[in-house]
């Protein structure tokens, strides 16, 4: 997979530049979401993710991963609560926020050329102006040479990487990342996991991952953080103190499984820990 030069400046100087304890990017405060259905999906989450972090959000479904990450994205409002950005005024920290759906939400009738414009493009940047940085975005997930296709013509995995490529196309700081992977084969889930952490080693992104896979949270994240559901809220923020890169030899690591053991237990608490049915 290779990336481009230009990109790869950005981010050596980005990284160049940043503390060795880098402070807060984004943090949580004290956020709560009610729905007009008095559903309460979050309660007093307070969060912070340091610049850098690959953190995954983990849960059952129902304990408010999805909710926390559009609060973040600005997506939704919450009841209560705030979304801070220690570093950056919040107008351009939302510029240089990224966002991967569960589904690759592709327009059908649209170019894969043209579904990465699209971000550029609803800024106003023209498709010509807009032309290197989006065959930029699709060397580098790999799908130069379908830049022509349709979504019908490409694979689940293909169009997941397209939609991956719509959000670096906008070369965010912040990655948002909302079980991108849960409906693909466990064959081409390993195969966007390991690319997803080329990426991030890369580029030197902050990722927010959400999952309802142990498995995964362990394999790509250096932080796990673990919710209840119903409400909403954290039960357990633990590290995953394992050096990079991973790849099958971590997979099969009795390293690996520790972990996973250590984030099931967590998971198990955190199930027994939500609203009585």
């Amino acid at each position: 997979m290779a990336e481009t030069e230009s990109l790869a400046a950005m981010v050596q100087t980005r990284m160049q530049n940043a503390p060795v304890q880098s402070p807060a990017i984004v943090s949580l405060k004290g956020i709560s979401k009610t729905f007009a259905n008095g559903t309460v999906a979050l309660n007093n989450l307070s969060l912070d993710v340091r610049e850098g972090e690959f953190v995954s959000l983990l849960g059952p479904s129902g304990c408010g991963k999805s909710t926390a990450l559009r609060i973040i994205a600005g997506l939704i409002e919450p009841t209560s609560g705030r979304v801070g950005w220690p570093q950056e005024e919040a107008s351009q920290a939302e510029h240089e926020l990224g966002f991967v759906f569960q589904e690759p939400t592709l327009m059908p009738w649209a170019t894969v050329f043209s579904n990465v414009w699209l971000p550029l493009r609803l800024k106003g940047i023209s498709k010509k102006s807009a032309r290197e940085r989006v065959m930029e975005a699709l060397e580098t997930v790999g799908l130069a040479p379908f830049a022509a296709s349709y979504p019908r013509e490409l694979s689940g995995g293909m169009k997941m990487r397209v939609s991956i490529a719509r959000a670096l196309v906008t070369r965010p700081r912040v990655l948002l990342m909302d079980e991108p992977f849960a409906a693909l084969d466990e064959i081409t889930r390993f195969k966007l996991n390991n690319d997803l952490l080329h990426l991030w080693e890369t580029f030197g992104w902050t990722v927010i991952f959400v999952t309802h896979s142990v498995f995964e949270s362990v394999y790509l994240s250096n932080r796990i953080v673990v919710m209840a559901a119903r409400p909403g809220r954290i039960v357990s923020d633990s590290a995953i103190d394992a050096p990079y890169p991973r790849g099958d030899d971590f997979r099969t690591s009795a390293v690996y499984s520790g972990f996973c053991r250590e984030v099931s237990g967590a998971l198990r608490s955190a199930m027994g820990a939500g609203e009585p049915h």
